[in-house]
């Protein structure tokens, strides 16, 4: 797996579409379904997001491994909301997570990490002269998108290596594998990006 992206290379609009523009639409949608409570609203987001993916034509294995991650969250989460506190509310919290999820996922297939860490440099660029470090703002909010790809794409290999071994309603068998790789996908991230020289100026500037 590439620590740094979970970009799949294609043509559709959706691949073509500047960064920041994307980006932009992606935080909007993001903020809507998190402020908007309505289901008939929520629903009409996820059947969009879907519309989204079908544009793009991302690879059917990268789909699946979001849908059934969805899938997993959706029936652990909706049952939860729903013992707890009603179907309405239930179904409001899975469409808002689902249409929330998919939306950054389906960003991170369709963009170039260093595409969006360049749209963010250069909307934050006039901000350089008050202190602020565009590069390094860009840098993090490109990785914290590409975030949920990276873990999602996680926990849809371990759901799927639990169930191979007939362990798939085992917590355990599904944690335990997750958080490992989890770590072990930070550790990579963190070689890739000092490989990159990420940090070296904070260290210059202590030291010096």
């Amino acid at each position: 797996m590439n620590p740094l992206g979970l970009y799949a290379p294609g043509t559709s609009p959706l691949h073509r579409a500047p960064a920041g523009p994307k980006l932009l639409v992606l935080l909007v949608v993001v903020t809507l379904v998190v402020v908007r409570r309505d289901v008939g609203w929520l629903a009409g987001a996820c059947g969009l997001v879907a519309v989204g993916y079908a544009v793009a034509r991302p690879p059917w294995a990268r789909v699946w491994q979001v849908a059934r991650l969805l899938l997993v969250l959706a029936v652990f989460v909706g049952g939860l909301q729903l013992w707890l506190v009603g179907p309405q509310a239930a179904a409001v919290t899975v469409l808002s997570l689902v249409a929330a999820l998919a939306a950054a996922s389906l960003f991170t297939l369709t963009t170039r990490i260093d595409a969006v860490v360049a749209a963010v440099e250069r909307g934050l660029g006039p901000l350089r002269r008050f202190g602020v470090r565009p590069e390094r703002l860009g840098l993090l909010v490109g990785l914290t998108v590409q975030a949920v790809g990276t873990l999602a794409a996680i926990a849809a290999s371990v759901r799927e290596a639990a169930v191979a071994r007939g362990a798939g309603r085992s917590p355990t068998a599904f944690a335990v594998p997750f958080v490992v790789r989890t770590l072990r996908h930070a550790d990579e991230l963190g070689e890739a990006l000092a490989a990159r020289g990420v940090g070296d100026e904070d260290a210059d500037e202590r030291t010096g």
